[in-house]
Formats: structure tokens, sequence, C-alpha cells
């Protein structure tokens, strides 16, 4: 699917109790979104008599939208096994089988991580060529935004792992951010190339010689993250999630140290006045969220995770990313990357034809 493709309403399956502040966030967030996609339509997922009084308060949303009702949710301390046995008619299991039927075409939940991509795995599948799906998302960087992945899906991985995480994000890049060529970092503990894991090495080497769309640079360190050293960041889960918390947390800290420096002594409060214009575009240029909304990467269906904690503004962030991710038809590009790159017979190795 393409822009110029899209001749009907977008439909967005909503996980309505997924999240801390579930389903009111979901609710406020979807009225927000619509106003910036006003093509799109909702159906929600979740306990209609919390549901539905939300929906009353947005009628411009409530005209626009269907409410399916359910009383089954996935808590956010459920074990994805369990999840995946039990939680057959939760609120985020029909969201994502409405995608899987082709009533949606896309699911965005906020709820258990790990639940959340158990049962996309399980009810979408993996694309052909793709072993595991990965967990992506943008990082603010001194030069803009950097695609991570993979952030907490896959605690292991071998070479080819990587080379597809790599060839994923590249499109994602492309696709979210238009850069023609994103620059591919491999995460490692140096830049030299002896440094690291086998995996990370033989990854590096595959990517060198495997034409790809985009261009690695090599390895990267946890400082170039931030730095914008390079457009994609590649890594198993269990780095990136390590990555990707610390990150957050120095910028809780920061912000913590800022709010304690202004409120010191009344100079300090007087240069705040003075220069709270320059720290509001800061405080916004790494809002985080901007940047919510992680996809995950390589099943036959969009799938988008939204930050547990986040608020309306943030869910609404988490479904636009969905939305231009099928718009700009975004896995029909990497089905179309993964054919050049593997062929009918290599694909056929990986599990299924093309």
């Amino acid at each position: 699917m393409t822009v110029s493709s899209l001749s009907k309403p977008l439909v967005l399956a909503l996980d309505a109790m997924g999240g801390d502040f579930a389903p009111d966030i979901v609710v406020r967030g979807a009225a927000k979104a619509r106003e910036k996609y006003p093509e799109t339509k909702f159906i929600f997922f979740g306990d209609e008599t919390k549901v539905s009084p939300l929906l009353a308060s947005y009628p411009g949303l409530k005209a626009h939208c269907e409410l399916r009702h359910t009383p089954e949710i996935v808590t956010s301390d459920m074990k994805p096994s369990h999840a995946l046995r039990q939680g057959r008619n939760s609120s985020m299991r029909l969201a994502i089988n409405a995608v899987a039927s082709g009533e949606a075409s896309c699911v965005v939940s906020a709820g258990n991580t790990g639940a959340l991509m158990a049962m996309a795995k399980f009810v979408l599948k993996t694309l052909p060529g793709i072993d595991r799906p990965a967990i992506a998302t943008l990082i603010p960087t001194q030069r803009g935004e950097t695609v991570m992945l993979d952030l907490g899906a896959n605690i292991e991985c071998d070479a080819e792992n990587l080379v597809q995480f790599a060839l994923m994000g590249a499109i994602f890049c492309h696709t979210i951010l238009g850069r023609t060529s994103p620059t591919i970092g491999l995460l490692n503990i140096g830049t030299e190339e002896l440094k690291g894991h086998d995996e990370v090495r033989i990854a590096a080497s595959i990517l060198r010689d495997r034409p790809m769309p985009g261009k690695l640079i090599g390895f990267v360190e946890g400082n170039d993250i931030t730095a914008g050293t390079a457009d994609v960041i590649v890594t198993d889960g269990f780095s990136g999630n390590i990555a990707l918390k610390s990150i957050e947390g120095t910028a809780r800290l920061i912000s913590h140290f800022l709010r304690q420096a202004f409120e010191s002594s009344l100079l300090a409060k007087i240069g705040y006045l003075l220069a709270r214009g320059t720290l509001l575009r800061l405080k916004k240029r790494v809002d985080p969220r901007r940047y919510n909304g992680a996809m995950f990467l390589g099943l036959q269906g969009v799938c988008v995770k939204s930050h547990g904690g986040t608020d309306a503004e943030g869910f609404a962030n988490a479904i636009g990313v969905a939305h231009d991710l099928v718009v700009h038809g975004f896995n029909e590009k990497i089905a179309q990357e993964l054919a050049t790159q593997y062929g009918l017979n290599n694909a056929h190795e990986h599990g299924e034809a093309l």
C-alpha cells in the first residue's frame, strides 16, 4: 500500500485496556490523533462499562469508531506464555486478531510488552525471510533522530538476526525519517574490528559484502547513540534495552538536576524566568512523548507498542507512528527488499517461500 493507493479510511485497532492509565489515555489519545488524521477510524477493544462513558465525551471520535466489549485484559505482570494461553478473549488479543482478519490495518497497545510480542508473533506471523521480529524506536540525538533496534524482543541473537535487523532498520529509517541511504552502525564495546562477540563481528562482515538499503559505517559505541553517529543502531535486545533505559534514566536525572538548580536561590529563579523560553524548547525537543511508539518490525502486520506509562499526547504519537507505517507501505517495502536480498530459495530456507 502506498499513499496514493489508500482510497478508503484507515482503520486502527486499539487495545483500550492496555497501559497504566487505560482506558482514559487511549480514548483521549485517539481523539487527539484524529485531529491530525481525520481520515482515520478506530476499533476499540475493551470493557464497555469503562470505555463507553469516555467516548461520550468526544462525539467527533465516537462517530468514527466502534467499541467491541471484552471484560478480559492482559495485566502488566502476566507472563507472555500465560497471556498467550489464557488471553484469547482479552482486549489485546482481539485487537491483534482484527489486523490478522483484515478488519484493521494496524494495532496499537500500551500493554504488557512481552505478551504483545508473543501474541502478535503467534497471530500475525513473521514476514518471509525474517526469523525474529525486533522492537525499534526513534532516539533523539545531536543530529536529529536515530532508529535503534532491537530494544528487548530478542535477548540472544546470531549474526543473521543482526543482519535482518539492519535491513529492517534501514527501511524503517527511510520510511519514517525520509533518509535515502541511511548509515548503519553495529553497537559494540569498541570500534576496532577485533572487538566484540563473534556474532557482531560476523554480522559486520556479512553487511560489508551484502548490498543493503543503507551504508554500514562499522561498529559504534554507546556514546555514539545520542551523538547521532549512525542513522540506524543495530544490537541484540539485551544490550538495546539496557541502553534505552540508561538513556531515559539519564534524561530524567538531568531534568532533576536542572529543577534543583533553578530552585536553589532567588537569583536562580530569576535566571529561570530569563531562560524559560529556551528551556521550554529544550523540554519539547527531548520530550519522550514525541518518540513514543515502538514498532514490532518483521511481522505480517503493523503492530505498535506505546509506553505503558504514557499520557494521551504520547499515545496519540504512537497512533501517528502506526498511521505513517501503513500509509507509506512499510511492510510491503520490507517484503520487496527481502525478495531482493534472499531470493526464492533463501527465503524458503528461512521458513516460507516468498
